[in-house]
């Protein structure tokens, strides 16, 4: 799945998860699927937010694995920190990114980075 959407337009979240669950299908393990769709949307609403040139969002999906990549075009580097109480929701992409992918990173791509994280779906 390879798909570009547009700096802060919020509506493409929704769009870009449901591409990926039509994309993965019966992918995984039981849950494996909402994860991965969860943890999409907190990195392309991060993308969104924190950036005005927009993103493009890949996924490639092996019978064992999932990576997802969301490359904006921003270079600073945000790290995951533990929100505040009375922070609402924001400030917890990268904490769930961390605590439930397999693996995740960021790498720097000179013009902008990548947010990607790893699933391995293991028996579906």
């Amino acid at each position: 799945m390879l798909r570009r959407v547009g700096g802060a337009d919020l509506t493409a979240v929704p769009e870009v998860r449901h591409a990926l669950r039509a994309m993965l299908g019966a992918w995984g393990a039981p849950g494996a699927t909402d994860v991965a769709e969860l943890l999409t949307s907190e990195l392309v609403t991060n993308a969104l937010i924190h950036t005005d040139e927009g993103a493009v969002v890949t996924a490639t999906v092996a019978p064992e694995q999932l990576r997802v990549e969301v490359r904006d075009f921003v270079t600073e580097l945000h790290r995951p920190r533990v929100p505040h109480a009375d922070d609402g929701t924001h400030g917890r992409g990268l904490v769930l990114v961390q605590a439930l992918a397999d693996s995740w990173g960021v790498e720097n791509r000179g013009m902008g980075k990548v947010v990607w994280f790893e699933l391995n779906g293991g028996a579906a």
